[in-house]
């Protein structure tokens, strides 16, 4: 029997579920995915998880068997008790998604990780940072998210949100200092943002595509506004570098194929911002598993505990002096 893992993504624009084999192989016809949204109302959102669920595991082989469900969702996340409260989703904040799906499952094990967790997973599965003992994967889209790997295994925290890099802050870019979000990666850096920036320098388009479009007709301030995009990550990729000894970035997302050299001009403004030798040797890269990667993460949940359940050596031997 074929084991399986049910998949679950859930995002500030849609959900999306399917099925997933232990090569990491999707199946054919089990992927399945309905819009969210900020003006969703929560009721809502809860019957729209359900439903996808259930097509999905409608789609489940007579020669398979389920073996669980790995949930990858924006954050924040409370892992100990399975809630998520997204900051693109205030209509779920404090709900229990992972008891959501567990109700569709009969008893099967869930386990619930933020979406970039399950990024970083899955392009260490079987992506860019496959074989790589510590490696940060980051998604720049509508927002900026990531993941670590290190010494191989997934890093979650103490309450399932380490690797949420869009949120730490970067210098010179403006912003107001007495409002924390102004001056985060991801206020600088998102595609969102970008374009943002890009009106108010006087640019006329209204979506990365446009900005995409005005870059290759050689737009200033497209450019301008790609540009301080990428020395903003760079800065960031710069800053966790040097602090955790990166091997490899894997970049990702829909606003990181804005110019064709958008991971180039990374790489050059993480050079530039990094003060010591052995942070320059880290590889950045773009990754390689697109918009597969949330899931393929979800599912490393259920078919690669080695990968996010590390091996804990004993303490109870250890006697308190306290």
């Amino acid at each position: 029997m074929t084991s399986l893992a049910l998949a679950v993504d859930l995002g500030g624009t849609k959900i999306e579920t399917a099925l997933v084999d232990a090569s990491g192989a999707i199946i054919a016809g089990s992927r399945h995915r309905a819009p969210t949204g900020r003006a969703a109302r929560r009721e809502d959102l809860a019957a729209t998880v359900s439903q996808t669920v259930r097509q999905t595991l409608a789609a489940v082989p007579a020669d398979s068997t389920l073996a669980g469900a790995g949930i990858g969702s924006a954050g924040p996340i409370t892992l100990d008790t399975g809630q998520i409260s997204p900051k693109n989703l205030p209509a779920l904040a404090d709900f229990d998604l992972r008891g959501a799906v567990a109700r569709e499952l009969g008893g099967l094990p869930v386990q619930l990780r933020l979406d970039g967790t399950c990024i970083a997973l899955a392009e260490h599965w079987c992506g860019a940072a496959v074989g790589v003992e510590n490696s940060m994967s980051m998604v720049v889209s509508t927002g900026v998210g990531g993941g670590l790997i290190l010494g191989g295994t997934l890093v979650s925290g103490r309450s399932g949100n380490a690797g949420h890099i869009g949120q730490i802050h970067v210098a010179g870019f403006g912003g107001d200092p007495a409002d924390a979000d102004s001056t985060t990666l991801e206020a600088v850096a998102s595609g969102t943002s970008a374009v943002a920036w890009a009106q108010k320098q006087g640019w006329s388009g209204t979506s990365g595509e446009d900005l995409a479009a005005s870059c290759a007709a050689g737009d200033t301030v497209a450019w301008r506004a790609v540009r301080r995009s990428a020395d903003a990550v760079g800065q960031a990729i710069a800053s966790t570098t040097t602090l955790l000894d990166l091997d490899v970035v894997a970049i990702g997302g829909g606003f990181a194929s804005v110019v064709p050299d958008y991971v180039d001009l990374v790489r050059a403004a993480a050079r530039r911002a990094t003060v010591f030798t052995y942070a320059t040797a880290v590889q950045i890269r773009p990754a390689l598993l697109g918009s597969t990667a949330p899931l393929l993460g979800a599912a490393a949940l259920i078919h690669r505990p080695d990968m996010t359940s590390p091996a804990r050596p004993r303490t109870d031997h250890l006697v308190s002096t306290r």
